[in-house]
């Protein structure tokens, strides 16, 4: 599956967003924090890269359809199915 970049603009963002997180995290442990205060933002960055991944893939989901021999539109169930359960 091949996404286009510009339809990603805002995955990228979040995952610059993200990129911030890990290293407030690694500075919080760094610093001694709380043990809940670290899961707790470890939680938060952990739901936005699997928000990120699934944006990723419904944007993406034109992209693991093919047409068969009748111009129909079949959906690579196969596919679909294993990335969804890579972000499980």
């Amino acid at each position: 599956m091949q996404v286009q970049a510009a339809q990603l603009t805002d995955v990228v963002a979040r995952l610059r967003r993200v990129e911030g997180q890990i290293s407030g995290i690694i500075r919080m442990i760094e610093d001694g924090r709380e043990c809940k205060d670290v899961v707790t933002q470890l939680a938060a960055a952990s739901r936005a890269l699997d928000k990120a991944g699934f944006k990723i893939i419904s944007t993406g989901l034109k992209h693991c359809m093919t047409e068969n021999d009748e111009g129909d539109q079949v959906v690579n169930v196969a596919e679909l199915e294993r990335l969804f359960l890579s972000l499980a």
